[in-house]
């Protein structure tokens, strides 16, 4: 110090210590528990401390593992997808890369309204002897969640209104939930479909560490296969309603024309 108490700047070429840090001054630092910490260095998340005798030191290094640690546990990852990414960063990955890709992955296709719904209101939408069943049928096929009591949500607003205009145009509700049955057993099937293809071709390389870009390009190609994906399940319900209907049409023209010769 100088005269006034003061500390002197330090030069540019004075040498500075690391700093380390006891077990409890390093989770203060990182603003976790002491029990969790030790959790980490259990499941390997954290390298080995420098030992001293029976006093374990941390460094820079481990403080700033934990705050990617905290980072990626806010950002939704568990901690077995941490450890994979940590890794991947400690054999010179490009950890932001991993990360756009698994998001890419992991964006959910669905981007429907949801709906709360009392238990009043939803009643009110089913014929009364029907009530009873569809909410149950309804709450089996996931189209509704319980929300506290006598409360609910429904997944979907374009379902719910689809439900409601089919049963307005004199279609049972029972009916109706039988076949939206076998429309989730259809879509779970395709869906299994693309998600096998798409595994088996596109990221089947994902246990090897990837290139640089690599993650980049395989996450730019999974969102325009989106699109694609959806335009295959359109264009193939289309064209399987075409001919469905055809053999229909075939099936109930003598009928129709009975209809039409009785009318004359």
């Amino acid at each position: 110090m100088n005269e006034s108490g003061t500390s002197h700047p330090r030069e540019p070429h004075e040498y500075c210590e690391p700093r380390e840090y006891r077990t409890e001054e390093l989770a203060r630092e990182a603003g976790i528990p002491v029990r969790t910490l030790r959790f980490y260095r259990e499941r390997r998340l954290l390298p080995p401390p420098r030992r001293e005798g029976r006093i374990a030191w941390y460094n820079e290094d481990h403080l700033a593992r934990l705050r990617v640690i905290a980072d990626l546990l806010e950002r939704g990852h568990t901690l077995g997808g941490i450890a994979e990414l940590l890794a991947a960063w400690e054999s010179g990955q490009d950890v932001a890369e991993l990360l756009g890709l698994r998001a890419a992955i992991a964006e959910p296709w669905s981007q429907e309204t949801e709906v709360p719904l009392t238990r009043e209101q939803l009643l009110a939408n089913f014929p009364e002897e029907e009530a009873e069943a569809a909410l149950t049928t309804s709450l089996e096929l996931g189209y509704l969640r319980p929300q506290g009591e006598d409360a609910y949500v429904h997944v979907s607003r374009r379902l719910l209104d689809a439900s409601a205009a089919l049963v307005g145009e004199g279609l049972p509700l029972a009916a109706v939930l039988t076949t939206a049955r076998g429309v989730r057993a259809s879509a779970d099937a395709l869906a299994d479909q693309f998600v096998d293809l798409i595994v088996d071709q596109l990221l089947s390389g994902l246990d090897d560490p990837l290139p640089p870009g690599e993650p980049t390009r395989l996450a730019d190609a999974l969102t325009r296969l989106r699109g694609v994906a959806r335009t295959v399940v359109d264009v193939e319900f289309s064209l399987a309603m075409d001919r469905r209907v055809q053999r229909e049409v075939k099936r109930i023209s003598p009928r129709l024309a009975e209809g039409l010769g009785a009318g004359d």
